[in-house]
């Protein structure tokens, strides 16, 4: 029933990347000789040693801009720890829970690619399919996977839909697709849900923001279920191992599983830098499509509940109108105008509103009750951010 590799399998299956025993990878004449590069008649199996989200994407970055594909495509795997990933033309505040995220330490990274909002962590794995534009075929990388999995287990029920996902008994997804087409070379990449935490993947992209109106790419909500509750053998080693065997046996490759480091500047010049960016403010939320939000909220003051309206547009992650509206016997005038001016051109994050807000009230008179609603009202301004 299926296969299962053995331990001294596994481990000759995968080999450090060096320039000794690495396959020849022919690149553009941007990269320096120094760099990725020794002999590949007919494509190459990488896998990641890092589980850093920005390193890994980096990588699918630098091999997109650098190598030369042609006759010789490439198979990646990547593991992250917990991150939630968007794609390229996404709201993060539309597609997750950033609060949580604050609060639990996860990553938010914004791919290259488009499509929707997805969970990342050890329990998923992350394929990337490298090929020159013509030979680009997401539903035969799709197929490939289904055939693995039934190399392994013949009795799961998987089939890849119109739209790119892998379904698990016709209903349950496990694999969702994006993709980036270049010039002369494209990738196409999807996550498998081996073991993921289901709880934290729920949680994490269902954002608890309103009144967001923006024409931003949604994501679709699926219902989604690991390999691992069908059949508890089907661990990310086992199921890494019968794609990668099936893809050499596809492209007629030796097959093993040659790891890299995505730090590495003398496999990958220039590397790094592409991570920081990943990594910056302005990439993560200043790339996000111009969008406003329009909503309410109560405070409480004297055993009633009054109502603060707030308007904001925000541009490139920026806030470019800003309108906060309070009862006037609540907060004088002066002070709400006082906040809207400071905002525009402010960053529309909690950190920034956090400075601006403090700066302000050492502005306003020595009052306690002013001040603790003035405080309030910041608070829950953050709390849209």
């Amino acid at each position: 029933m299926g296969f299962s590799l053995s331990k001294s399998v596994t481990q000759s299956m995968r080999t450090p990347f060096s320039m000794k025993n690495c396959l020849q990878l022919l690149c553009n004449h941007k990269v320096p000789v120094a760099g990725f590069k020794t002999t590949v008649k007919s494509g190459l199996i990488l896998q990641s040693v890092s589980n850093d989200v920005y390193q890994n994407l980096a990588v699918e970055d630098w091999i997109h801009d650098h190598v030369n594909l042609e006759g010789k495509p490439i198979l990646f795997f990547w593991r992250n720890s917990p991150s939630v990933v968007i794609g390229r033309h996404q709201n993060p505040w539309q597609e997750c829970n950033l609060n949580l995220m604050r609060e639990g330490g996860i990553k938010l990274a914004r791919r290259r690619s488009g499509g929707g909002a997805v969970y990342h962590d050890m329990g998923n794995i992350n394929l990337t399919f490298f090929t020159t534009k013509n030979r680009y075929d997401r539903m035969k990388n799709l197929t490939l996977v289904v055939r693995a999995l039934n190399a392994v287990q013949p009795q799961l029920d998987v089939q890849a839909t119109k739209r790119f996902d892998l379904l698990l008994d016709g209903q349950f997804k496990i694999s969702g697709t994006a993709s980036k087409i270049g010039r002369a070379t494209a990738y196409h990449h999807c996550t498998l849900l081996c073991c993921t935490d289901r709880t934290a993947l729920s949680s994490l992209l269902k954002s608890p923001y309103q009144g967001i109106k923006t024409n931003a790419t949604t994501s679709i909500p699926s219902v989604v279920k690991n390999l691992f509750e069908k059949d508890p053998t089907l661990t990310c080693e086992v199921v890494m191992n019968a794609i990668a065997a099936e893809y050499a046996a596809y492209h007629q490759l030796d097959n093993h599983i040659t790891l890299i480091n995505p730090a590495d500047e003398t496999l990958f010049p220039g590397i790094n830098s592409k991570a920081k960016e990943l990594q910056t403010w302005e990439w993560m939320y200043g790339k996000t499509p111009k969008f406003s939000i329009n909503t309410s909220f109560n405070v409480l003051y004297k055993h009633s509940h009054l109502e603060i309206k707030v308007f904001i547009d925000i541009k490139n992650g920026r806030i470019e109108i800003c309108s906060i509206e309070a009862p006037d016997h609540w907060l004088p005038l002066e002070i709400c105008d006082k906040l809207n001016s400071n905002f525009i051109g402010s960053k529309f994050c909690p950190i920034e509103t956090t400075m601006l807000t403090n700066i302000l009230l050492r502005t306003c008179p020595e009052d306690h009750e002013l001040h603790s609603k003035w405080n309030m009202l910041c608070e829950k301004i953050k709390g849209i951010m």
